[in-house]
């Protein structure tokens, strides 16, 4: 008899219990917009602010209703605007281009690697194009970035981090975030700390922070802010920067507070799910498995793997049979979108240019979430399935 997995890959684990009690509390007193306040009491979303700036690193921090609002923050606080062009990946997830196309500008799509990483070799013949790079480090995966920021600094390209699969995640020791001008972070309820929906921005640069704070819809109360700039860096920009409301409120912020600092550990058993998988499909002829270089600590909530050189109906097949047994693939290469997951020539609104390299990579790539709720034991059984299924084809 066939095995089958009898589990889910969207629930998520019940938020702890002092996350509960921060929420409660919040309730109870009913100030739940950040700037709403009581004496000398600080918003919790101005502590989450220091606590993740703290965390990571950086001199600032913005909490901000979702990521794809940080990600249209940043862009409008690096000065993008109607008309200008901005480089990003190819392989990403819609929130990416669409906060470009929502402040007016062009995506430039870059390629991808069968690494599920930025081809720097097609961002460097690119960069004369556009002067932001808005970079996703998709799905987790984090590209050699010493060498990424080297290739912009000497053309003069203002790198945003897409952080949203990266929390908790560095390259060679330093925080994904911290390598470019402006790192964005979700707290969606997929991501490593989970508030529903919810975002983060960090910069050093205190210009920056500013217009992102005063764009966020602070009104003159900047000053409550713990981790901004001083406000002699307010002084002009709020005569010139617009309200663009995007404020994280108080009960989200008490939510995440615990779960942000008990982030290493959890980091630590999703890489345990991770890793199981990995053992469980490593060998099997047929796939390909991104290779994790060592400068890289990830932190994996979710799986990829890739069918090189298969055709569209033996990809469809895995998929279909790996469903009928509880295992649930996403294909980026698939015709149309679907769900969650959409690659860049479906979005129409952000017409792009073909890209076959990268094409080839998206044909085969399957992905699949690994939600806390999992066990060890579980992801050992979902290789099992896949491997079984894949092997049949394979053969």
């Amino acid at each position: 008899m066939e095995e089958r997995f009898q589990g889910s890959f969207t629930q998520q684990e019940p938020l702890p219990d002092a996350s509960i009690a921060a929420a409660v509390a919040v309730m109870r007193h009913g100030r739940l917009h950040r700037y709403n306040t009581a004496g000398a009491e600080v918003a919790e979303a101005a502590l989450l602010e220091q606590d993740f700036a703290a965390q990571s690193g950086a001199r600032y921090c913005l909490a901000v209703a979702s990521g794809g609002y940080a990600l249209g923050c940043a862009l409008r606080a690096c000065g993008v605007g109607p008309g200008d062009t901005v480089l990003t990946n190819a392989f990403t997830l819609a929130p990416v281009p669409g906060a470009i196309a929502g402040v007016g500008a062009v995506p430039v799509y870059v390629g991808v690697t069968r690494d599920l990483v930025i081809d720097l070799d097609d961002l460097a013949a690119k960069l004369p194009q556009a002067r932001v790079l808005l970079l996703s480090h998709m799905r987790g995966h984090l590209c050699d970035m010493r060498a990424l920021m080297d290739l912009c600094d000497a053309a003069g390209v203002t790198v945003i981090e897409d952080c949203a699969h990266t929390m908790g995640a560095a390259w060679d020791g330093v925080p994904s975030g911290r390598w470019g001008r402006i790192g964005c972070f979700s707290t969606q309820t997929y991501k490593h700390i989970n508030a529903g929906e919810g975002g983060l921005l960090i910069t050093d640069d205190a210009e920056v922070a500013a217009r992102a704070i005063l764009l966020s819809g602070s009104y003159m109360l900047y000053d409550s802010h713990i981790a901004a700039p001083p406000p002699e860096a307010f002084a002009d920009l709020r005569y010139q920067v617009p309200n663009i409301s995007g404020r994280m409120d108080n009960l989200r912020a008490a939510i995440l507070r615990p779960q942000l600092a008990d982030l290493p550990r959890q980091a630590m058993r999703w890489n345990a799910l991770y890793d199981a998988v990995v053992a469980g499909l490593a060998g099997i002829n047929g796939i390909y498995l991104p290779h994790r270089p060592a400068a890289e600590s990830y932190v994996a909530s979710s799986f990829q793997f890739l069918l090189p050189g298969w055709d569209a109906d033996a990809v469809r097949g895995v998929v279909a049979r790996c469903a009928a047994r509880g295992v649930v693939l996403k294909w980026f290469g698939a015709p149309d979108p679907a769900g969650f997951t959409s690659r860049y020539d479906h979005w129409r609104y952000a017409a792009s240019e073909p890209l076959p390299d990268s094409d080839r990579v998206l044909a085969g790539l399957l992905d699949m979430r690994l939600p806390l709720t999992l066990s060890v034991d579980d992801c050992a059984l979902i290789a099992r399935i896949i491997r079984s299924e894949v092997e049949r084809d394979a053969a």
